[in-house]
């Protein structure tokens, strides 16, 4: 392992990294992907093929970096659901190298969100501030607390903002577990009132989970969950841009770039 996977093991910390697709495709963003992501990109329309290769090659060039193997080499799979014991919708995991790394990867539109672990499971999810019928939408997923928190909103758009808050901390926490939105999501009641980091109750898997929201830009929503822990470590944010810089022209092979940190509060 790296350096980096020791930074991220010794303080027990959830790094998160983000970005967001370019209008074209860069250098690059195709040639470092599996063959099978490869296929699935040739399948989707121009612009979601962009933001998906862009996406998976960021997660690539990130897991290199505590890995430390080129990104091409590192094999993706996932976890069973632990519900259904099927693989098809479990939580990914890494396959090879042999490690504890845990990730999550989160897309919406052409933002990225990517939360990375070591030795426990992790959540990220993002949405953006689209229009949608709260009521409608809110009926099916959220407990009785939160319809009450959605509902004591003072308009529209803060009744829209209080829904993706908890959307995004449900998906967070489904996607820790592993089963995704096959749960009932009106049992995961996340707490909308408070401004976090939240203790959600174990819906089913392990659990209770620490949940929080992520600070992204403007009519874009995320939020973060991991298993609680005392004490919890920090969540940092890591600059992208500075390690795509440090890969870039280098066939895929990451070097030492030292990219900053930000915690998340």
């Amino acid at each position: 392992m790296t350096a980096a996977y020791g930074l991220l093991r010794d303080r027990a910390a959830v790094h998160i990294w983000r970005g967001r697709a370019a209008d074209e495709p860069g250098t690059g963003d195709t040639g470092l992907l599996s063959d099978e992501e490869e296929r699935k990109v040739r399948r989707l329309p121009a612009a979601a093929a962009v933001c998906y290769a862009t996406a998976h090659t960021a997660l690539r060039r990130v897991l290199s970096e505590y890995l430390g193997v080129p990104p091409r080499d590192v094999v993706l799979g996932r976890h069973p659901c632990p519900r259904c014991a099927r693989p098809e919708h479990g939580r990914p995991r890494i396959d090879w190298p042999p490690t504890d790394l845990d990730f999550s990867l989160s897309r919406c539109g052409p933002h990225w969100l990517l939360a990375v672990a070591a030795g426990c499971p992790v959540g990220v999810d993002m949405e953006d501030d689209r229009r949608l019928d709260v009521d409608g939408a809110s009926s099916f997923v959220m407990s009785a607390s939160e319809l009450a928190h959605i509902g004591s909103a003072p308009d529209d758009t803060a009744r829209r903002r209080a829904f993706f808050r908890c959307w995004t901390r449900k998906e967070a926490v489904v996607k820790a577990i592993g089963v995704g939105i096959a749960t009932d999501l009106r049992e995961v009641d996340v707490q909308p009132a408070e401004d976090g980091p939240v203790l959600v109750p174990r819906a089913e898997g392990p659990g209770p989970w620490l949940v929080q929201d992520l600070p992204m830009p403007d009519r874009v929503f995320a939020a973060l969950a991991r298993e609680a822990a005392d004490p919890a470590g920090p969540a940092v944010f890591r600059r992208y841009e500075e390690l795509a810089a440090g890969t870039a022209g280098t066939a895929g092979t990451a070097g030492p770039v030292q990219t900053r940190e930000v915690l998340v509060r």
